[in-house]
């Protein structure tokens, strides 16, 4: 069962919220909170796999509470459910440890794949949101030799894995299934899937076949 907290400050999204993911299969919704301070002390206390979490919110913002949430707990999985796919947000969200970027306007098949796809270890990015991350075409030509790292701004991704999640990736390159990565390393399963999932993240692949090919052309 993949237990899921609700933030935010509006609460007929929190009830259409828990609607939706209580009709789903295998899913339930843990508790819900009004705002960024009680959704970091309900993710304390509750533990939920997966976190839905609004970006605009009274006093704590969903970035902050992110953050707080993530350096708690590393394997819970924080996807921002949020109306604004502005670039700044998108780069803050995923920057604080949010797993997925979508938005409020997505399908509801789309949110419940979302949070699914989060607990296994994936990252559920809105199409939008994507988008918002790519090079503006209107800017100044990027030569062709430049990296797309730094047509984002961002640093490249071997640096960015390193200690235990570059265990894990070596590990994942060599066709572990996430019990095994658990047991070679002596960490938990849940743990393992919370690293393979900022793996992805941070390198940018979608599947385990992609972070292994990574992985090999990386030196990992």
């Amino acid at each position: 069962m993949i237990r899921v907290l609700v933030v935010d400050d509006h609460p007929l999204v929190r009830q259409g919220l828990r609607s939706l993911v209580d009709q789903a299969e295998g899913v339930v919704v843990v508790e819900e909170a009004a705002d960024g301070e009680r959704g970091v002390a309900a993710a304390a206390l509750h533990r939920p796999d997966v976190v839905l979490m609004d970006l605009s919110m009274p006093g704590i913002g969903g970035v902050e509470a992110t953050r707080r949430i993530v350096a708690a707990d590393p394997s819970v999985h924080v996807v921002v459910l949020t109306s604004v796919p502005d670039a700044s947000s998108v780069r803050e969200a995923l920057a604080a440890g949010a797993v997925g970027y979508l938005l409020k306007d997505a399908e509801p098949a789309t949110v419940v794949a979302g949070v699914r796809a989060a607990e296994a270890g994936g990252a559920p990015l809105d199409p939008r949101a994507a988008r918002a991350l790519l090079p503006d075409r209107t800017a100044p030509h990027t030569p062709a030799s430049a990296d797309v790292s730094d047509a984002l701004d961002v640093p490249d991704p071997a640096p960015l894995v390193s200690g235990r999640e570059a265990e894990v990736l070596r590990l994942l390159a060599r066709g572990r299934a996430n019990k095994q990565i658990g047991t070679e390393l002596g960490i938990s399963e849940r743990t393992v899937k919370a690293h393979v999932g900022s793996v992805f993240r941070r390198i940018g692949v979608a599947d385990r076949t992609s972070a292994a090919l990574w992985a090999r052309d990386n030196g990992y």
